[in-house]
């Protein structure tokens, strides 16, 4: 996946799950594989079978992330939120969860929050800008593009540092 060899992934994924069937880690990338090819939809249902594998998981931040995104990125706001609160609470030190956190928060119009947790992240990663998460993507996918522009708006809107 981070080589852009998305589908490659989700086969040795799915190869590793065929040996181990109770693989929460393979589980929880292919949600995150789904959305980098532009079906965020299917993300949650992946996670929700990593989740239940795994619930003490210490990469459970990650899984909760990665549904605040897909859910974001496929206009289901008020459904990221709860997902983008679990994923920065259960990892205080992981800047992506607050910005990801931020952004749903914005589209729904809750802008002081939002921009608190803008100011979280930043705290943790003082480079992070709109300009660097768009360069900064695992796909070139056309569909995976244009639904993570959500997520750019929304960090806008929190007041996210452009450039």
């Amino acid at each position: 996946m981070f080589s852009r060899r998305t589908e490659q992934a989700i086969a040795e994924l799915e190869r590793a799950l065929a040996l181990d069937p109770n693989m929460a880690f393979a589980h929880a990338q292919i949600g995150f594989a789904k959305c980098l090819l532009g079906r965020p939809e299917e993300t949650e249902a992946h996670i929700k079978v990593a989740m239940r594998l795994s619930p003490r998981d210490p990469g459970v931040y990650i899984w909760y992330d990665f549904v605040c995104v897909a859910k974001t990125m496929t206009g289901q706001d008020e459904d990221a939120v709860p997902w983008g609160r679990k994923a920065a609470e259960a990892n205080r030190g992981y800047p992506m969860a607050h910005f990801h956190y931020a952004a749903p928060l914005a589209l729904c119009g809750r802008l002081a929050e939002a921009r608190s947790e803008v100011t979280a992240g930043l705290a943790l990663a003082p480079n992070f800008t709109i300009l660097g998460y768009r360069k900064d993507t695992l796909s070139d996918n056309a569909t995976y593009l244009s639904q993570r522009e959500r997520i750019l708006d929304g960090l806008r809107l929190a007041g996210a540092p452009e450039e």
